[in-house]
């Protein structure tokens, strides 16, 4: 394991204390109770893999808020700003959630610092319970995939969507209990069965795609991409684009913000290349810092009243901000909409399979698992799981799951609770720089969008492409994902592709059943013709005599 040299004494006067203190921790009644020396190892080594495992998921405190903020929440025409009194209009426009607009803008913007304080404090939440209760090394927050489904699918863009954001909320809360019943009955293992494994390796990488493409997009991300009149979407990064449909005018592959996202975007990759830790952060820390000057061409503060009002909110540094507009947005009014099923069904699908396959990787590559594949904790995990999901619905975030990056932690000998609870101590800490994380960029968002698609993409080796009954699905699951901004049509059309497969199959089989059993009856009647007869005139007398 590493990290060992940190449990044992030395020379050092600085080595001797750590391992003095590690001892009197092992030794002490939270040591015994994470089971530090049965697990070989110790509190030095567990703050170190806690700091390794935050570090490479810290990202997700502004990356979720800002997916989750482009819904728009629970923003409305009601926010904007109205104009000048005239006499061809009274009042905003209905499309003042789409175009630049003060008081829209300055709703969204205390919408994304309501959203940053509730990842962290449901990623804290969860991390502390997954510690305590489970005793295992994994860090909770929420999940990437829901995140996006909930914001562009369900809700839409600043609520283009069929639902609204308080509806979401609901689906959320309920899709969470049901997943807390399912995990209270053992039943989780046996649910994920019944999806085809090719569309279930085919999702993560679909939701990768998806992933991805939101952060190439302009509001999103760098702006790589744009709409076209021609061919839907073409090329973009540009310098002007047209007010109304948002297609570039002038300056295609010109846009500064678009270049300095490409450097944060090499970044990363360059960190990851060489195993550096926080190599995720690293990227958008950089791009984030060249945005913070104001006066040039890729700031986050321009010259507006807006901008001046989102500098003098930054200057702050340190604040607290109390969640106003998400706490409770809950609504059960639209429940009747066939909408609301198949989100449900969405999320909690997608909820148990990241679940379940993260879980049990996390185990393999800690070293917990038994001969029968099982691991200790690992139904209080499930627990754990739903249950901060529903506390996450109540804070106004979408669905909390286990985060892979965890296994940074595990890597530096991370083996106990200890880790996950010195990560929600970490999440504690981040709930008072709400000023810093809320001025993050777009641009520089994206690109770790893209690396994170990037990531979910290598499960595609497991799928069997020489079978075609395997393929087809999977690929149909994978492309319908991106190419409908949805992600429920990529798991509807990819199931639905593989019973239309499967058809063929058991067509064959009951073909050959039918005639199987009429060649039984056949011989059967050639082989005993007296005792039918003697069968059929039983059942006519009896009958007789009855009447």
């Amino acid at each position: 394991m590493g990290g060992g040299e940190l449990c044992s004494k030395y020379g050092n006067s600085w080595e001797n204390y750590l391992g003095n203190l590690n001892d009197s921790i092992s030794n002490s009644k939270v040591g015994k109770y994470f089971k530090l020396q049965d697990r070989k190892t110790c509190f030095t080594k567990e703050l170190r893999a806690a700091t390794a495992t935050f570090l490479t998921m810290a990202y997700i405190i502004t990356v979720n808020a800002t997916i989750l903020a482009d819904s728009g929440g629970t923003c409305s025409i009601s926010d904007c700003t109205s104009p000048p009194s005239n006499h061809t209009m009274v009042g905003p426009s209905p499309d003042c959630m789409f175009k630049p607009n003060i008081g829209y803008e300055k709703c969204l913007s205390n919408i994304k610092n309501d959203l940053i304080v509730a990842t962290a404090l449901s990623s804290m939440i969860g991390s502390l319970a997954m510690g305590i209760f489970a005793n295992l090394p994994l860090a909770l927050a929420p999940g990437m995939g829901p995140n996006a489904y909930l914001a562009y699918n369900l809700v839409g863009f600043h609520g283009s969507g069929p639902i609204s954001y308080k509806t979401a909320m609901a689906i959320v809360l309920v899709e969470s209990c049901v997943f807390f019943i399912i995990a209270a009955f053992g039943l989780r293992a046996k649910l994920a069965r019944f999806i085809p494994r090719s569309v279930r390796l085919a999702c993560a990488a679909g939701i990768g795609l998806f992933i991805a493409f939101v952060g190439l997009q302009g509001n999103q991300g760098v702006g790589l991409v744009g709409p076209d009149a021609a061919t839907l979407l073409t090329l973009a990064a540009c310098t002007t684009k047209d007010p109304v449909t948002g297609a570039c005018t002038d300056g295609i592959m010109q846009s500064p913000t678009f270049w300095l996202g490409l450097v944060g975007f090499l970044i990363t990759c360059y960190g990851l290349m060489k195993n550096i830790k926080g190599s995720m952060i690293y990227g958008i820390l950089f791009v984030t810092l060249i945005s913070w000057f104001r006066h040039t061409s890729v700031t986050i503060f321009p010259n507006t009243p807006l901008g001046d009002a989102k500098y003098q909110y930054f200057t702050k540094v340190v604040d607290f901000h109390k969640i106003e507009s998400t706490l409770g947005a809950i609504s059960f009014a639209n429940f009747n909409r066939s909408e609301v099923w198949v989100a449900l069904f969405t999320l909690l699908y997608v909820d148990i399979l990241a679940t379940t396959g993260t879980l049990y990787t996390m185990a393999e590559l800690g070293g917990f698992t038994d001969q029968n594949g099982g691991f200790q904790g690992e139904y209080v995990a499930y627990m754990v799981d739903a249950g901060t999901s529903i506390v996450g619905s109540t804070l106004g975030v979408s669905p909390i799951a286990t985060y892979i990056e965890s296994s940074a932690g595990i890597r530096e000998g991370g083996r106990t609770g200890l880790t996950a609870i010195i990560v929600g101590f970490y999440f504690f800490l981040s709930i008072f720089f709400i000023p810093l994380f809320s001025s993050v960029p777009p641009w520089a968002i994206g690109p770790s969008l893209v690396m994170v698609g990037a990531m979910m993409m290598k499960v595609i080796k497991d799928i069997n492409w020489d079978n075609i009954k395997e393929g087809v699905p999977a690929f149909v699951t994978i492309l319908l994902m991106p190419l409908t901004y949805s992600i429920s049509n990529g798991i509807i059309g990819g199931i639905g592709m593989y019973i239309a497969l499967s058809l063929y199959d058991y067509g064959v089989w009951w073909f050959k059943w039918l005639i199987k059993m009429k060649k039984m009856v056949s011989k059967e009647q050639n082989k005993y013709p007296l005792l039918l007869q003697l069968i059929e005139s039983s059942r006519c007398c009896k009958f007789l005599y009855l009447y």
